[in-house]
């Protein structure tokens, strides 16, 4: 059978699932855009504070295009490293308390190099049942050995490390990504400490700072981050301490043999940084919270998801919600487990009440509830 007819087939058997994919074009800067020519508002978005459109970061993005031209040219440690990356990762290791920080291309890329650096093979990975698919491909990367633990089930991941007698390294997401539920970092981090564990903690979906891991005296830890989503950019990052942040400089394959983040991308990430860390941002995550406890009490997150079960059932919500100019892509497997397909329902800042109650009158009308 040749190449061609077996992705005939393959394609064939993704459309009869329910599981066929296609990009679809969202002509948009913000929330509200277009669909197919129709007027849509997204919620589907990981710009959860909408700094993606804000005029400083904008502003930052033109001037480092103007100085540096649209690409670094070259990996970091070739010809690709300019002052704003410098600068920016000396910004993100003062904002994040830790002593240094080093940029990736992006967040998938920095969870890959983290876990194939450190995962050596006298070391045993305990990986959160639901992380990302950046850590999962980490762990395959890597030549340890990978235990997975029920998912924020801290009495089972204590037991594991109990039972282990090789170096440990634990590793969750703060935010899931597909729940928006928490992990229990601070339990994650005495065990870590007990254990002698290092704990790497991906930070991407993460927007409140009270939800990070907690400082710890003897604590070992690595935070993982994205700066395509709270900060409304493009890139990765990785903090930790001088000696760990100079081996993943030296050893990651993913920071090593890949060219820089584009200048205007650090640029931005810089320019939205500055805004989380001001008054600004303390109000855009307020207004943020705010929209949270509308849509859901008692939620953590602005990742709000809508589980309906089947494939096609997410599908045809999906649809329903389109129709009403609402843009919430269906959720479906391998993203979730099966039977668990979902409306991934995202919140920002950018949202503003009318489209909140627009979204929610969506929601009924396709008698979806939250």
């Amino acid at each position: 059978m040749s190449w061609h007819t077996q992705a005939q087939l393959s394609n064939a058997a993704l459309r009869e699932q329910s599981l066929w994919r296609e990009c679809r074009e969202f002509d948009s800067q913000g929330p509200r855009g277009m669909v197919n020519g129709q007027t849509v508002i997204s919620f589907a978005s990981n710009d959860y504070l909408g700094l993606a459109s804000h005029p400083l970061v904008l502003a930052a993005a033109h001037a480092a295009i103007d100085r540096w031209g649209t690409g670094a040219g070259a990996a970091r440690l070739v010809t690709g490293t300019r002052p704003i990356h410098c600068e920016l990762e000396q910004a993100l290791a003062a904002a994040h308390h830790v002593d240094r920080a080093l940029l990736f291309s992006t967040g998938y890329a920095a969870n890959l190099g983290v876990l194939s650096t450190l995962g050596a093979d006298n070391v045993t990975i305990f990986s959160d049942q639901l992380n990302h698919a950046s850590i999962i491909d980490g762990c395959r990367l890597a030549r340890a050995r990978t235990v997975v633990y029920r998912h924020c089930d801290a009495e089972q991941l204590e037991s594991m490390l109990l039972a282990c007698s090789t170096r440990k390294l634990v590793v969750t997401e703060s935010v899931f990504s597909m729940d928006g539920d928490r992990a229990p970092l601070r339990k994650l981090a005495e065990l870590a400490i007990a254990h002698r564990a290092l704990l790497v903690v991906d930070d991407a979906h993460n927007v409140f700072p009270e939800y990070a891991v907690p400082q710890i005296d003897g604590l070992e830890l690595l935070r993982v981050g994205t700066l395509s989503k709270t900060l409304g950019a493009m890139g990765g990052w990785v903090g930790g301490s001088q000696s760990l942040i100079e081996l993943l400089t030296n050893s990651a394959r993913s920071f090593v043999f890949t060219t820089a983040l584009a200048p205007a991308a650090a640029a931005a990430a810089l320019a939205a940084l500055q805004v989380y860390c001001a008054t600004e941002g303390e109000l855009l995550r307020a207004r943020l919270r705010r929209l949270i406890m509308q849509l859901r009490s008692n939620h953590d997150s602005p990742i709000v998801p809508i589980i309906v079960g089947s494939e096609a059932a997410a599908l045809r919500a999906a649809t329903m919600l389109l129709e009403r100019g609402i843009y919430v892509p269906a959720i479906r497997p391998p993203t979730v487990a099966p039977d668990t397909s979902r409306l991934r329902i995202t919140l920002s800042a950018a949202h503003d009440d009318a489209m909140l109650a627009h979204l929610m009158s969506a929601l009924h009308a396709a008698e979806v509830s939250t």
